[in-house]
């Protein structure tokens, strides 16, 4: 659909043309298909690179849809294999929006909805480092980058307390898990469950990571089951669950909650790897058929997966 509305665009309209790339390239990134998406947003800013910023295109640089794409253009380069390419890339754009930031804050006559805009994105791209540093296991790095943001100025230009963020104190909290501080985790995940505005679905998966990471494994599966009260088509806790379930042995259990999760939506677990390498896993303890199991998870993986998977996910013999 945006193919053809981006043929039928008129070519003056590059607002309604960017908002289309936009929504295509996040299509392809959404569906895995990688190596298209790196090819056309390539293509696009090689366009976008030749067009001289003045008009239109000036007021252009600093939109929403622009943003999108520049981090779009940044994820080309993890796609290629080039973690620490894509980790500069997000860094440079940070940099972007922070001088940005400073740029509005020091026009008292710009509206503060600018200020706000930069300083938003700003904390998303910090999330998104954040991320692929917790992905190649800097934790102290990805804890540095998010501390100063677990609070937040409700209007950048008044003398109003910061509030905790109950998002950002979750995603330390759950950085430090993995680190194996489980202290410091336990202080933000205080924090989280005193703010007022904490979703309970949040608490009950923190409880949930909390307690996998201290060993009570049937606490855990309590809290999500909690959680999948709450949202039955939370796969992410479908799959958590079935981890609580490994550790009490409860392989057979684990399979089908997980299969459940694949007959009911293909498209979102089949594209997750750790979903499938727990599945894949969970086969191998079963019995000595995992292979037959594996190999009819590769052709469901095949169908739903996309071109940006790694196949190692599903632990298949070399041989």
């Amino acid at each position: 659909m945006a193919r053809d509305l981006i043929v039928a665009s008129d070519p003056e309209d590059l607002s309604r043309i960017l908002d289309l790339w936009s929504l295509r390239l996040s299509a392809l990134a959404r569906l895995r298909l990688t190596n298209q998406a790196s090819a056309e947003c390539t293509n696009l800013f090689a366009v976008l690179n030749a067009i001289p910023p003045t008009g239109s295109a000036a007021n252009l640089a600093s939109s929403t849809v622009t943003g999108l794409l520049s981090v779009l253009r940044a994820r080309v380069h993890y796609w290629a294999g080039d973690v620490r390419g894509y980790v500069d890339a997000l860094a440079g754009l940070l940099t972007g929006c922070k001088a940005k930031a400073r740029a509005e804050n020091g026009a008292l006559a710009t509206a503060e909805a600018n200020l706000s805009m930069w300083l938003e994105r700003s904390a998303r791209v910090c999330l998104m480092i954040a991320s692929q540093l917790v992905e190649m296991k800097d934790y102290h790095a990805a804890i540095t980058l998010l501390t100063p943001l677990c609070t937040q100025q409700l209007s950048p230009r008044t003398d109003a307390p910061p509030v905790p963020s109950p998002a950002i104190h979750s995603a330390v909290a759950r950085i430090y898990l993995l680190s194996g501080n489980i202290p410091k985790a336990a202080e933000h995940f205080k924090i989280v469950a005193s703010c007022a505005d904490v979703e309970p679905g949040t608490i009950a998966m923190n409880t949930a990571l909390f307690c996998s990471a201290s060993g009570d494994w049937q606490r855990a599966e309590a809290a999500l089951r909690e959680v999948l009260e709450q949202d039955p088509r939370n796969y992410t806790a479908m799959n958590n669950l079935a981890v609580t379930l490994l550790a009490q042995g409860k392989v057979r259990d684990g399979i089908g909650l997980l299969e459940q999760a694949m007959r009911a939506s293909p498209a979102s677990v089949l594209s997750a790897e750790p979903f499938i390498f727990n599945l894949s896993t969970l086969y191998e303890l079963r019995s000595s058929t995992a292979i037959d199991k594996k190999r009819e998870l590769l052709i469901e993986v095949a169908r739903w997966g996309g071109d940006g998977l790694r196949a190692t996910c599903l632990k298949m013999p070399s041989s």
